[in-house]
């Protein structure tokens, strides 16, 4: 759906469901850092998967569709992967590999966005590709994190863990790269078609 020809909501419940995701992300941060409770930090993160899949489904199902949720849940999405990355990296759960990829995956599409805006295009829509890569990495984070621990649940969830963070990850930078064909064709169809019109 085209965020342009979405209605100037504020008040449904998928965005609330998107603030309500946004403001774990601190909660989230000090439980892994500060106390190291990685049971309640597991609940957070699976919470946030939730809420992920539901604000879509919500605002589908209530018709309650928004600029303001086309803006908020990606935005969620990517806090949350960006820092549970480096609460993570820090406490040396996950490897570098996987944080350089991600995390320059976020970066170049950060300067993408800019691009877009120098040419007066706003962000484009969220592709399914990325929205499963996302999901993948929010059922992948508290997996890692379980399996960090020590019994027979660790050694269990372990493979399904790095099953979820590798496919994850190769879906999450794909989805990226897609994103940045799409930026790169529209700059040059516009330059097309601009020397089109200065074309004697």
């Amino acid at each position: 759906m085209d965020r342009d020809a979405l209605p100037e909501r504020v008040w449904t419940l998928p965005n609330a469901l998107s603030v309500l995701r946004l403001l774990g992300v601190p909660l989230f941060l000090w439980l892994l850092l500060g106390p190291e409770a990685d049971g309640w930090a597991v609940a957070v993160l699976m919470i946030a998967g939730i809420t992920d899949w539901a604000d879509g489904k919500l605002a589908k199902w209530l018709n309650q569709y928004s600029r303001l949720g086309a803006l908020l849940d990606p935005a969620a999405d990517r806090l949350y992967i960006v820092s549970t990355l480096v609460a993570l990296a820090l406490r040396e759960i996950v490897p570098l590999w996987v944080v350089v990829l991600l995390v320059g995956r976020e970066l170049m599409l950060g300067v993408a966005l800019l691009v877009l805006r120098r040419h007066g295009y706003p962000p484009l829509q969220v592709a399914y590709l990325g929205k499963a890569a996302t999901l993948l990495l929010l059922y992948a984070f508290p997996g890692l994190l379980l399996a960090a621990g020590e019994g027979w649940l660790a050694t269990a969830i372990e493979p399904f863990a790095w099953a979820f963070t590798i496919w994850g990850t190769a879906l999450y930078v794909l989805a990226g790269g897609l994103y940045l064909i799409q930026v790169a064709g529209l700059v040059r169809a516009e330059r097309a078609a601009a020397g089109v019109g200065t074309a004697p």
